[in-house]
């Protein structure tokens, strides 16, 4: 029972932490049709910048900045470095942004090295929210899934329920248009652009303190958050959830899994051939658990390649 209920909570927070970080990047895709490969870079740059921050004006005016510098940099990147491409397709946005990436990351090593740095949660909010049994489960977890479900909930009514909303997806879908209507479709694309790489460092800057914050973060959880857009649906918000929720839960439980195909065959009285066998048989299910959420990618490809959520069309 103890280790259904921490597996479960563990998953659900991680599952947050997921959509955290692909929220922006679903945005962007779903508002501009970029794929964005930087954007785990901007993940990463928002725990960066939140650390060096904190130690000039304090851990929560740091969380509120360093999304704004990121936002302010993203759309730099892409008035002045996408602008140029869009044109030439999703090929050379691609290739563009994954330079970006690279430029970021080697920027980052450059002024803070190639180890860890030391941001951690503050004192003020690194105490325990209530006890599993005989284990402690902090509070600082449970603030980065409150705050993954606020950013849900914002973007989703600020898409659906406001005039900024409205003018956004009728810049995509009607941009001439929108023009017509006197709306500065460059400018809206640019925003959209800031405000998803902001989202992106968000979540840097929250997580960073708890996980940790290294050069090598940007690559450990950008891969996966790519495998969460491609199995939500490219473009889908509630689809990017239900995916993060999904592959969190998956994971969680996978890691804590020490047996094998092997093991299960033994009930049916196949063990002994099984282990005869050996290879992917006798590989424990907690020793394949970063491979799990690739597998459900390419099972969700085969039989819905537009995703759980995406559109058809």
């Amino acid at each position: 029972m103890e280790f259904f209920t921490v597996s479960l909570l563990n998953g659900v927070i991680y599952g947050l932490l997921l959509f955290m970080v692909s929220a922006g990047l679903t945005l962007i895709f779903g508002m501009m049709g970029v794929l964005n490969f930087a954007h785990a870079a901007f993940y990463m740059l928002g725990a960066y910048l939140a650390y060096s921050l904190e130690k000039a004006v304090g851990f929560w005016p740091a969380i509120v900045l360093s999304p704004i510098l990121v936002g302010v940099t993203g759309g730099l990147v892409e008035r002045y470095m996408l602008r140029r491409v869009h044109r030439y397709g999703h090929g050379h946005q691609l290739l563009l942004t994954f330079g970006v990436s690279f430029i970021i990351t080697e920027l980052v090593k450059l002024f803070y090295g190639n180890y860890p740095v030391d941001y951690r949660v503050p004192a003020s909010l690194d105490f325990s929210a209530f006890r599993i049994f005989d284990a402690s489960y902090p509070f600082y977890r449970l603030l980065i899934g409150g705050t993954s479900v606020l950013m849900f909930a914002l973007i989703y009514l600020l898409l659906t329920r406001t005039r900024v909303g409205i003018v956004v997806r009728s810049a995509v879908f009607k941009p001439r248009m929108a023009e017509a209507l006197g709306h500065n479709v460059p400018m809206v694309f640019m925003g959209v652009f800031a405000v998803g790489s902001a989202l992106a460092g968000l979540a840097g800057a929250v997580a960073g303190a708890f996980y940790t914050t290294n050069p090598n973060m940007a690559l450990e959880l950008g891969v996966m958050v790519f495998v969460v857009v491609v199995v939500g649906g490219l473009g889908s918000l509630e689809g990017a959830m239900v995916a993060s929720l999904l592959i969190g839960l998956i994971t969680s439980f996978a890691v804590g899994v020490d047996y094998s195909l092997a093991d299960a065959l033994g009930v049916v009285g196949l063990g002994a051939w099984a282990h005869q066998v050996g290879g992917l048989l006798t590989l424990k299910v907690s020793s394949l658990a970063g491979t799990i959420p690739f597998a459900l990618m390419l099972l969700v490809l085969m039989v819905r390649p537009s995703g759980l959520m995406g559109n058809r069309e």
